[in-house]
């Protein structure tokens, strides 16, 4: 068993950080947990904060029409969305991963500006859409300092449900000197400085090829703003539930060596295992003909396909936390986030209203018990907690879909999880995650669904 390496300083290009975490956990052994996009994010990089989380997501009629449409226009109805209308111009794009260059339709969506009621040092988006053959959407922020400069419009993913048209793709090397995005996730380089993001507005360009009616269709696009405490650990909380979610169980590890031009194989699918996992709860997966593609020789075809269709080509990786909650919500009628929870008595909140959550966490072998592995980046399930109040997840580093089930003891999970400081096998100070997590569930929610969603911010 070998220890992952310490995440890459700042500067340090992403996803040269991935292969050396891949290179230490090996390809062949089953009780070693890769690497996923944690890694550049989790850079060694100071932060001191408020300990808050701010989440604003753009859904209701009332949202979309708050924005400025330049060819788009918001839909009234049971799931309101923004749509093309009559295009607002014509635009080339060079698919950077296939060098296919083409002609594209647009129309774009600028929200309002939105003061942070936590000024950030961390600001990352969601988005939920359909986007047909033919059509594909950009998502962009553009933030606004605490002294008031402003920073240019970051691309905070170029993204299509499927891969015929474009590749989807985060684009590395944006910052402005006092900020920089790191695949998905933009942050404050220096937030010891004081320096914070106090606003930001995003913007949707929707595209689709010329001369058709075609149309993305995006029910939801949204951040979430973040100022995590600098900590090594996190208070105690109390136990307070005892319940466990019946979620299906699949182990990434059953396809270690498939389809590595997707991150390797599955030895690197924890984030879209995960996700599968939970789509599955909520009663959907693909079809007999979206499977096609897959060999059928392979068992679980489903999460080969999460994998394929949660790839960032840029990254090369499956681990974008706001890829992962975009596939999540290509199924029918499914809402999904990427966002922070500040405690485990929040998490038990959601497990209550029968709503599982993805979390990434990150730790040396000996920190967890019965895990039998350290990771610099690890997404697993949460599906319930014991009468003792440890956590019950559904671990896709397990070697079989029958050992995914696991009991980790309560303190040291949520203290991994919580914390934004660790120390890695070689003894070096890095980072952590500070709450992390996925959320998906149904776009309409029963009450104490939508009440429990409202108690952690997601609205």
């Amino acid at each position: 068993m070998t220890s992952s390496p310490p995440p890459a300083e700042p500067s340090a290009a992403r996803r040269t950080v991935l292969a050396a975490a891949l290179a230490a956990v090996g390809t062949a052994a089953a009780s070693s947990a890769p690497a996923s996009a944690l890694d550049a994010r989790t850079a060694s990089r100071p932060r001191v904060s408020s300990g808050l989380v701010d989440n604003r997501f753009w859904t209701s009629y009332t949202d979309w029409r708050s924005g400025t449409c330049a060819g788009a226009r918001p839909v009234l109805s049971r799931r309101p969305a923004l749509v093309i209308d009559t295009p607002a111009g014509r635009t080339d794009y060079t698919d950077p991963h296939t060098g296919t260059k083409a002609t594209w339709e647009y129309a774009t969506w600028t929200s309002p500006e939105h003061t942070s009621p936590v000024p950030a040092t961390e600001v990352i988006t969601s988005w939920n859409a359909d986007t047909p053959a033919g059509t594909w959407i950009a998502v962009e922020l553009k933030g606004r300092y605490t002294d008031g400069s402003e920073t240019p419009w970051y691309v905070m993913g170029r993204w299509a449900a499927g891969d015929g048209d474009i590749r989807r793709t985060s684009v590395d090397d944006q910052k402005d000197g006092r900020s920089t995005v790191w695949t998905d996730t933009l942050a404050i380089d220096d937030p010891t400085s004081g320096l914070r993001l106090k606003s930001y507005r995003l913007r949707l360009t929707l595209h689709r090829k010329p001369g058709t009616r075609l149309t993305p269709t995006v029910w939801r696009v949204g951040a979430m703003a973040s100022d995590v405490p600098d900590r090594f650990t996190v208070p105690a909380s109390e136990p307070g539930l005892a319940r466990e979610l019946l979620v299906p169980r699949y182990s990434q590890n059953t396809h270690i060596g498939q389809y590595p031009e997707y991150d390797n194989g599955g030895e690197a699918w924890c984030s879209p295992t995960s996700s599968q996992m939970i789509i599955e709860y909520w009663g959907r997966k693909p079809t007999a003909e979206d499977l096609a593609w897959v060999n059928p020789a392979y068992a679980d075809p489903q999460v080969c396909h999460a994998a394929r269709f949660t790839f960032d080509y840029q990254y090369d990786g499956c681990g974008n936390w706001p890829f992962n909650a975009a596939y999540a919500a290509t199924y029918e009628d499914m809402s999904a986030v990427v966002t922070r929870l500040r405690s485990l008595t929040e998490l038990e909140t959601l497990i209550r209203a029968g709503i599982p959550a993805i979390t990434s966490q990150s730790f040396r072998e000996e920190e967890l018990t019965g895990a039998g592995y350290g990771t610099a980046g690890h997404l697993m399930t949460v599906i319930g907690f014991t009468t003792d109040g440890d956590v019950i997840a559904n671990d896709p580093a397990s070697p079989s879909n029958e050992a995914v089930r696991r009991v980790y003891r309560r303190r040291e999970w949520e203290n991994i999880w919580l914390r934004t400081k660790r120390y890695n096998a070689t003894g070096k100070v890095v980072s952590g995650t500070g709450g992390v997590c996925y959320l998906y569930w149904p776009a309409h929610p029963t009450t104490a669904q939508r009440r429990a969603l409202e108690a952690v911010g997601i609205r």
